[in-house]
């Protein structure tokens, strides 16, 4: 499988997870868990915010960011919204990215303004790794208000979006 092949799989896995994660987060009682719902909002705001500005630097763009989340927290459904069409493009970028590109080193500088250079293959597989650390961190704010985590696995979106997998 090439680097290109695997990474397109994760990110349509994140966009599952995602789908998944904040279906539960909207079940989250807003008046009795209210500081629980808000820290999970912010922690999918921020993955979101971070994924934005690797889109960018993806593209060797300004991202306009000053840091990695934003001051106003969004509604869930704004976000949503929004982290859905992040997804889209995340997932249209590597349908049509060349191998070649993913090798690619990128310079930018983080919101702190110190200077990096990755790979846009390193970026991506940033984005992944850092989105599912966060996602677990909401997973335990969702057992703590007594609802159930996803089942957030790359084996469970491959099974059940491939399931000829499983004979």
């Amino acid at each position: 499988m090439s680097a290109s092949a695997l990474l397109l799989s994760l990110f349509k896995y994140k966009a599952w997870a995602d789908e998944a994660l904040f279906a539960e987060v909207a079940k989250i009682d807003g008046e009795a868990h209210a500081s629980e719902r808000h820290l999970a909002i912010r922690l999918l705001n921020h993955i979101h915010v971070v994924d934005r500005i690797f889109a960018a630097h993806l593209q060797a763009q300004p991202h306009g960011y000053t840091a990695t989340n934003t001051v106003e927290t969004p509604t869930l459904p704004d976000l949503l919204s929004e982290v859905g069409q992040t997804n889209v493009w995340f997932i249209d970028w590597l349908t049509s990215a060349a191998e070649t590109e993913l090798d690619q080193p990128v310079r930018f500088a983080f919101t702190d303004a110190s200077p990096a250079t990755m790979t846009r293959a390193e970026m991506l597989s940033h984005l992944i790794t850092h989105g599912t650390y966060h996602r677990g961190a909401i997973g335990r704010i969702l057992s703590q208000v007594g609802l159930t985590a996803p089942r957030d696995v790359f084996t469970g979106f491959l099974h059940e979006s491939e399931p000829q997998r499983r004979g």
